[in-house]
């Protein structure tokens, strides 16, 4: 069988959505933290993610979040000298995490997650960036508007140029590199994928590949939403079937649960075929509808689920 293509694994078991950060974080434990981090980096992942926002678990306020950041953000760098990824829309909490990050302690640079059409505080984000000599993820999901309002994107055209703009902007306001830029293509549950969300990312992803002016920047997504209400026993094979596909797109890098579901599949895995199929039924043909496409490619699923019984 081949082997399977690399994906770097940005960590994300600092999440409330996991029971062993909500946990830590409801003791304000900072030690279960550091746990996590050091798990993490003992997997060999690229980054750690510090996402301690709230959840439909636990509720979270900003300035709970941002008083705990100084006690978080030391201990973490404490067990692991991986890079961190600090996670949050709000201009506040990446202030606060990098006012207390110790770069000399870091063996690369830190993560701005993330920049969007929609952030209020676009223009300090990229400030930040800049003067902290930052990567960052930027979310092609949405794109802008006139009169500086933003909105989803829905095609790969309009994903396209939102990388276009963001690129520009980060090389000539912020100084950074190609290299320094992970585009989030977006990533729906893909069983509940009316708008074809699935299939634009990836088209997304190879527009880009395509243009020589965007050579080296890099593809990450948020694994954990592909596979969301399917069951248990085929959730992590579906998330690792939809990492081979997509690698063959540009991707290679994913938020994800290293122990579960960060390794892609080998292409002869048969579930690598059935989600490729059941991707290309989702595509609208003829006169059709999204949404009876994207039903198409639900049914599709739960075929996929259905030929694999629970153990």
């Amino acid at each position: 069988m081949s082997q399977p293509r690399r994906i770097r694994v940005i960590g994300e078991l600092i999440n409330n959505a996991y029971a062993r950060a909500r946990r830590a974080w409801e003791a304000r434990d900072v030690a279960g933290f550091q746990a996590l981090a050091a798990l993490q980096a003992g997997a060999g992942v690229e980054a750690v993610n510090v996402n301690i926002d709230g959840t439909q678990r636990v509720s979270v306020r900003p300035a709970e979040m941002i008083a705990f950041l100084p006690d978080l953000i030391p201990a973490i760098q404490a067990v692991t000298d991986v890079p961190l990824s600090f996670d949050n829309p709000g201009i506040d909490y990446h202030r606060a995490a990098l006012a207390v990050f110790e770069r000399g302690r870091s063996r690369g640079k830190p993560i701005l997650n993330s920049l969007a059409a929609s952030r209020r505080d676009l223009d300090a984000l990229i400030g930040l960036v800049r003067d902290h000599d930052m990567r960052c993820i930027v979310m092609a999901s949405e794109k802008f508007l006139p009169g500086g309002r933003s909105g989803q994107s829905l095609n790969p055209a309009d994903s396209y140029a939102t990388v276009k703009r963001f690129v520009d902007r980060l090389v000539t306001e912020a100084g950074r590199t190609t290299d320094d830029i992970i585009v989030d293509p977006g990533l729906a549950p893909v069983g509940a994928d009316t708008y074809g969300l699935v299939n634009i990312g990836l088209d997304t992803m190879r527009l880009c590949t395509a243009d020589p002016t965007l050579r080296g920047i890099h593809f990450s997504v948020g694994l954990s939403n592909f596979a969301w209400g399917t069951p248990k026993w085929v959730k992590d094979r579906l998330e690792r079937a939809y990492l081979t596909l997509a690698s063959r797109a540009g991707l290679d890098f994913a938020l994800a649960n290293v122990e579960h579901n960060s390794e892609p599949l080998p292409d002869e895995d048969p579930i690598v075929a059935q989600l490729e199929s059941a991707l290309a039924a989702g595509r609208v043909s003829g006169g059709e509808s999204v949404e009876a496409a994207g039903f198409r490619q639900a049914e599709r699923i739960m075929d996929i689920c259905n030929s694999y019984p629970e153990p």
